[in-house]
């Protein structure tokens, strides 16, 4: 089914977060078509990790208006949680059950029967190429592998929206061009994706468009050629030492 129909799939509008007098989102705007790989970049301490955390549901806005999906994040977390799926940056799999398990046993939070969660599990770990180890413990699983099933368990619940945050991190070049396929596949259904990356050619290969972010605020938006072309670059790693002063790794 082709998820690309509707009105836009994330609108912000000057979007902040405060913590006490620490303001780490800044009255930011932007909006996400359905369909699109959409990226946030930014150092250490711009704010994109708390955008994401108001994007899913996981810590409610100061101020500024955010509507995912069609459902507001802070009054409606309970039913965009059921349409939003995160891969973490973190491996946070249950090392004590088995690779096929730890699917099935998470398919019970979106209220699955048995042989749903059976079936579900099993088409996952065939798109992540896992079929194979599905009775193998998570420990012995390469990194590349638990990225796997990490994308696996986020596809549990069919999401409308996929958020990736560095999905690719610490990954050899042949194991991320792995991942970037199966990125490609989900976008050919439509799947609507938020990518956070600290790899610039990622970027530029995977997103239709992106906002780069520098102390809590927007400091340029729009598709990665374009933002070469306009700040007179020879890559997008460019365009970010410019407006930023750091290299993405830093």
């Amino acid at each position: 089914m082709d998820l690309r129909t509707g009105p836009r799939a994330l609108s912000a509008d000057k979007l902040s977060k405060s913590y006490g007098s620490f303001v780490a989102v800044d009255g930011i705007s932007f909006s996400i078509d359905p369909g699109e790989c959409f990226g946030i970049l930014g150092p250490n301490g711009a704010g994109k990790t708390t955008t994401v955390k108001m994007i899913s549901a996981v810590s409610p806005p100061t101020s500024g208006h955010l509507d995912v999906l069609g459902f507001d994040p802070a009054r409606e977390p309970r039913s965009l949680k059921a349409v939003v799926s995160v891969v973490p940056d973190e491996n946070n799999l249950d090392i004590d059950l088995s690779v096929r398990a730890n699917l099935e046993v998470y398919a019970g939070y979106f209220n699955m029967s048995r042989a749903q969660a059976t079936t579900k599990s099993q088409e996952l770990l065939r798109f992540v190429e896992l079929e194979d180890k599905a009775e193998l413990d998570v420990d012995d699983l390469s990194n590349g592998m638990k990225r796997r099933l990490l994308l696996a368990r986020a596809l549990l619940n069919d999401p409308r929206l996929l958020i990736l945050d560095e999905p690719t991190a610490a990954l050899d070049p042949s194991i991320r061009h792995q991942l970037w396929d199966k990125m490609r596949d989900l976008k050919a259904r439509g799947m609507t994706q938020i990518l956070t990356t600290h790899y610039m050619d990622e970027a530029a290969r995977m997103c239709d468009r992106l906002i780069i972010m520098n102390g809590g605020k927007i400091v340029e938006h729009g598709e990665p050629l374009a933002l070469v072309k306009k700040h007179g670059q020879p890559d997008l790693e460019g365009v970010f030492l410019k407006l930023t002063g750091r290299k993405l790794e830093e």
